[in-house]
């Protein structure tokens, strides 16, 4: 077997993960979207490094130029929001650990228009609704046997903001962005993060490879497993 995908870690073997990476695009018109600066980076490497450790990894994700490392790793490629939502509620009863990587967009526009909007007055106004909360579906729906990792990016109070996320979606583990911090967040090949516990434990990391942060992840998430998963 070629060495890139001799696994250095098995500790993941034989169980079903689901992971989101990525944007999503909402439809406006046939030629305009509304996204954000997601590039999946953190998604993918994180993809190739629970694929590495053993799990079957599906990984659900919107508009990149990435591809994974691992032929093993099933892509399931969607646009918008409403499409991940639907891929997820497929793959997630199913999946002994779940990964929310994807900045999923919280609004849609809530009529799309079949033609191309034409530019006529100074001012235009577009009307949102809100997109389905896949995180807080999902969290509805876990199971004992499952574990459920989420992401927040913020701005302020990012502490209480990613604590009051992980309580009320039901997550066991969330990995606290800041955009604070230099060198991390959006389009860098590097991140640094904080991770939550449900219990509370807090462990924060410097600056490191977004491969490397997929591992610091990936070993708080084994730590999480009840052993009767794991066996």
């Amino acid at each position: 077997m070629d060495s890139l995908f001799a696994p250095i870690n098995t500790s993941l073997t034989g169980l079903n993960v689901l992971l989101t990476a990525g944007p999503t695009q909402e439809d406006i018109d046939p030629v305009r979207y509304i996204s954000n600066h997601s590039t999946g980076k953190m998604g993918y490497a994180l993809a190739d490094v629970l694929a590495e450790r053993g799990a079957s990894v599906t990984l659900v994700s919107g508009p990149t130029h990435l591809t994974v490392a691992y032929p093993t790793i099933q892509v399931v490629h969607v646009r918008s929001a409403a499409q991940m939502y639907a891929a997820c509620l497929d793959h997630f009863p199913t999946a002994a650990i779940t990964v929310l990587a994807a900045a999923v967009a919280d609004y849609t526009p809530k009529v799309v228009a079949d033609r191309k909007i034409k530019k006529k007055e100074p001012d235009f106004s577009l009307e949102l609704v809100r997109t389905a909360d896949i995180a807080a579906s999902l969290g509805a729906r876990k199971r004992d046997d499952q574990c459920t990792v989420g992401f927040a990016l913020e701005t302020d109070n990012e502490l209480a903001n990613a604590r009051a996320k992980l309580v009320r979606k039901n997550l066991d583990l969330i990995v606290l962005n800041s955009l604070k911090d230099a060198g991390a967040a959006f389009g860098h090949d590097t991140n640094q993060v904080t991770l939550i516990h449900r219990n509370g434990a807090i462990h924060r990391f410097g600056l490191k490879s977004k491969r490397a942060v997929a591992h610091d992840i990936a070993d708080q998430v084994s730590a999480l497993l009840p052993v009767s998963v794991l066996y």
